[in-house]
């Protein structure tokens, strides 16, 4: 943060800000915006892109702009940007054809969406920041392959456990220590939430039911440990993690040994610990001079070490993933090559044949993390594409749901991606 603010106060000092666009307008682009727009000098939100604009246009009207226009076309937006205007959108390609927008935040939760999103703005040249998990964890890596080759930055944000951790895996290395498990805190699993069970929760913080049962039913859980794992080539020990219910995070160190590492490194969750939120890091150090330092400082007699960040704040954070992207080429948490991690969909009831799945915290299905080679040798169907798949035969609940037993949308980008991507990383 040190450097990103002095390097984001040197483009407030020039009069050129980082120009950012973002594509979406619910709840986190809500915010995401007033942290730009409010807390952020030497960054600029150009536009908003929504299928509704008017969304949209509240979103600046609720962070203190009134000057708000509309623009339908890359010209019209790049006239908006020479004026210091803000513009919105319903053409989201406007975006990444205008040659001054030089990021784009992708922050609608949908897969097929954001995948195009995300494929077009980095064809286009544009750094590409994710508050979008089911891309990542379903065509990360592919897409990061794209960005590679177009010299551009592919992230999953800071803010959101993912990126926590990974600010945590660097700082870790730097030190000395190897990371061997990493992973988030959650407060409450149970696979069988759905939209009405969580609604009167969403309606009491003014959200989406369907998120929040994603997260009450571990599906986002699931996919950000795919995310996890992608970037640190670490993997599950078990179908879904162990989820060990400890105390304090910290009361895990006690549920593992170095011999649980023999095979490489893993992604976890911890269940009901204190502090509650965030991410965090067990590493290993064997050093005698560094073990006694880390004793003296409390950080225990080793050779494990728990290391934790006790919150997370996606929109307040993900602005620094922006600044790094664009200024510093750094990504804040990207897939590093090969994927290690994918998710499965598994049937949240019994169901039959014909049934369309309704996708991330719907009434059909929840998601399960599992090693990339097991996904790929069961050719099981990714929970973050199940969407608008339709079942050729009946399910059991509690069974994984493979490719062979679906029926997939026709023209999907994100499915012509997901076989590029297992092409490329054939195991």
């Amino acid at each position: 943060m040190i450097i990103i603010d002095t390097a984001l106060a040197k483009r407030l000092q020039d009069n050129n800000p980082v120009r950012v666009a973002m594509v979406g307008a619910g709840y986190m682009a809500q915010c995401i915006a007033l942290q730009i727009i409010q807390a952020t000098p030497g960054m600029r939100l150009v536009a908003i892109s929504n299928r509704t604009p008017a969304k949209a246009e509240q979103i600046y009207r609720d962070a203190g702009v009134e000057d708000v226009g509309h623009a339908g076309t890359a010209a019209a937006l790049e006239q908006a940007i020479s004026k210091n205007r803000y513009v919105v959108t319903d053409d989201p390609s406007i975006l990444w054809e205008a040659g001054s927008v030089e990021a784009v935040i992708e922050v609608t939760g949908d897969p097929e969406f954001g995948t195009r999103v995300a494929f077009e703005s980095i064809q286009h040249g544009k750094h590409v920041i994710l508050l979008n998990a089911e891309v990542d964890a379903s065509v990360g890596p592919i897409l990061k392959t794209y960005a590679d080759k177009t010299g551009v930055v592919y992230t999953y944000t800071d803010g959101d456990e993912p990126g926590v951790m990974m600010n945590l895996f660097r700082l870790v290395e730097s030190m000395g220590c190897k990371p061997m498990l990493v992973g988030q805190l959650k407060g409450f699993l149970n696979r069988y939430r759905n939209p009405e069970t969580q609604r009167e929760f969403a309606e009491k913080h003014n959200v989406n039911a369907a998120i929040v049962a994603s997260f009450a039913d571990g599906s986002k859980l699931n996919l950000e440990a795919a995310i996890m794992g992608n970037a640190t080539g670490f993997s599950p020990a078990v179908r879904g993690m162990h989820g060990h219910a400890c105390a304090h995070v910290k009361d895990l160190l006690g549920k593992f040994s170095l011999a649980d590492f023999k095979n490489g490194g893993l992604v976890e969750y911890v269940l009901g610990a204190e502090p509650h939120t965030g991410a965090f890091v067990i590493a290993y150090n064997d050093q005698p001079i560094r073990r006694k330092l880390m004793a003296y400082l409390k950080l225990g007699e080793g050779p494990l070490h728990m290391f934790y960040t006790p919150y997370h704040i996606p929109p307040m954070q993900l602005p620094h993933s922006v600044a790094r992207a664009v200024l510093f080429k750094d990504p804040t948490i990207t897939p590093r090559g090969t994927p290690t991690c994918d998710t499965i969909t598994y049937a949240k009831r019994d169901l039959k044949a014909g049934e369309r799945l309704d996708g991330m915290g719907g009434f059909t299905c929840y998601g399960m993390v599992d090693r990339y080679e097991i996904c790929r040798n069961g050719d099981y169907l990714p929970m973050a594409v199940s969407m608008d798949c339709v079942l050729k035969r009946d399910m059991p609940k509690d069974e994984p749901i493979a490719y062979a037993d679906v029926s997939l949308p026709r023209g999907r980008m994100v499915d012509r991606l997901r076989t590029e991507q297992v092409a490329r990383f054939a195991i």
